[in-house]
């Protein structure tokens, strides 16, 4: 049973003698870093990757919360394009970016001697295809959200309860997300991605991908918002800025948002 303070999720915090919190700046990872700087106050260190696969939104939110807390924050430049499995992008990519990520973690912990890694997985992650689950099993991370069993909304609503800002923001996740299975993963094509979604943003759409397929752009918003996409003003000045970027096509998808589109049928 959900407890609206998340005692549950606090007692396992409390049993850490210290820990690294994996801290994307998302609202799991904020959940997880809140009630670990409150359990165990300065044996908490959050960490968060960075990197041309991330918007720059993420990582000001991450130092926000840092900083508001009071937690000892470390930026870590990844290099994810470096490592030539995750640029193949492959199903398996996530699998590689997390296995990279946590073994700079592991090194830190033992460094700091903290004993865990912490992260902000949550109960519906499982039921979905994450291979960066299977790299979190293999370095002994802790998902004290999983193993409590809270699906993302009872996280929001935790969220809520803590007074922390953006627990209703949707979810995020990397730009690579963007790239279907089989293109190479690039600079430019990421550039192009974040470029294109940040103005997309700055028009009011809260919820939006942009799938990159190489001289199309595929937008993704919520089907609530899809009649302002297609129709004037939006419609030409989308259209104009995402030709500037390099698309020769734009398209809408009436299918409307929804996370891991390139995930089917895997």
């Amino acid at each position: 049973m959900f407890v609206n303070d998340g005692e549950q999720v606090r007692a396992m915090l409390r049993k850490l003698s210290g820990a690294v919190v994996a801290f994307s700046g998302g609202v799991d990872s904020a959940v997880v870093l809140r009630l670990a700087w409150e359990e165990l106050g300065d044996r908490v260190v959050a960490v968060t990757a960075t990197g041309e696969i991330y918007a720059h939104a993420d990582l000001e939110r991450a130092r926000a919360l840092a900083t508001s807390l009071g937690v000892r924050h470390y930026e870590l430049p990844a290099g994810q394009l470096s490592d030539p499995r995750f640029a193949a992008n492959t199903p398996e990519r996530c699998y590689h970016c997390k296995s990279r990520l946590f073994g700079y973690l592991r090194a830190l912990a033992a460094a700091k001697g903290l004993s865990a890694i912490i992260d902000g997985t949550n109960a519906g992650d499982a039921r979905e295809y994450r291979p960066g689950l299977r790299a979190a099993a293999e370095a002994g991370v802790v998902s004290p959200l999983l193993q409590a069993g809270l699906s993302k909304p009872q996280v929001r609503a935790l969220a809520r309860s803590l007074g922390l800002d953006g627990w209703d923001r949707p979810s995020e996740s990397c730009l690579a997300t963007r790239i279907p299975y089989g293109v190479p993963i690039t600079t430019a094509r990421l550039k192009q991605v974040r470029a294109g979604e940040e103005f997309l943003r700055g028009l009011g759409y809260t919820t939006v991908r942009l799938r990159h397929h190489g001289p199309l752009a595929r937008i993704e918003v919520a089907p609530s918002e899809l009649p302002r996409l297609v129709t004037p003003p939006h419609r030409e000045l989308v259209l104009e800025k995402l030709r500037t970027l390099g698309f020769r096509f734009v398209t809408s998808d009436i299918a409307g948002y929804r996370t891991g589109s390139f995930d089917d049928g895997l």
